[in-house]
């Protein structure tokens, strides 16, 4: 009887164990964090004004790292912040264009300008486990402002942690234009 009672619970340990493992296989993996929600309710919807300043910034991102040689790398997690510094003046973003090592476009991030209130903050998340982006990944910011506003500032931090350590670094844009 004891033989038969431990089969029976064997046969319904292999059902659920299947269930878990069947419906785990299903689930689709995003690669990046940021819905496209966050950008609509932005968006600029008038004409902006030409006495509005252009300008462009680079900004340096890692998706991966090298770790103990050139043929091992380590994925990151890296979180890129756009802010607006002014205390007074809305700015606008008119794009965020992101680019592989090879300096290849992997995709856009925003698809119409949007804007950022005075003091305001919004982010880009890039999964650990998207890495097209590679060991040279990088941005390009256009945005404008009222004359004699603050630039925007544009910065990144990388991380990822393993067990009980922790990685994490931060870039700094650069204007281009």
């Amino acid at each position: 009887m004891l033989i038969k009672s431990s089969m029976h619970t064997s046969k319904y340990l292999l059902i659920i164990f299947s269930a878990l493992l069947f419906t785990s296989c299903n689930n689709e993996t995003k690669m990046s964090s940021v819905s496209t929600e966050n950008w609509s309710k932005r968006k600029v919807s008038k004409t902006l004004s030409d006495s509005l300043e252009y300008g462009k910034s680079y900004l340096s991102t890692y998706s991966q790292i090298f770790s103990m040689s050139e043929h091992k790398t380590h994925n990151l997690t890296t979180m890129v912040s756009l802010r607006n510094t002014s205390d007074v003046d809305t700015i606008y973003v008119l794009s965020a264009k992101y680019f592989d090592t090879h300096g290849k476009h992997v995709r856009p991030y925003i698809g119409h300008a949007i804007f950022l209130a005075p003091m305001e903050t919004c982010e880009i998340i890039i999964d650990e486990i998207d890495n097209s982006g590679g060991t040279g990944s990088n941005f390009v910011f256009e945005w404008k402002t009222p004359k004699d506003c603050p630039e925007p500032l544009f910065e990144a931090i990388m991380n990822s942690t393993v067990g009980q350590q922790g990685l994490s670094f931060a870039t700094q844009a650069r204007r281009i234009k």
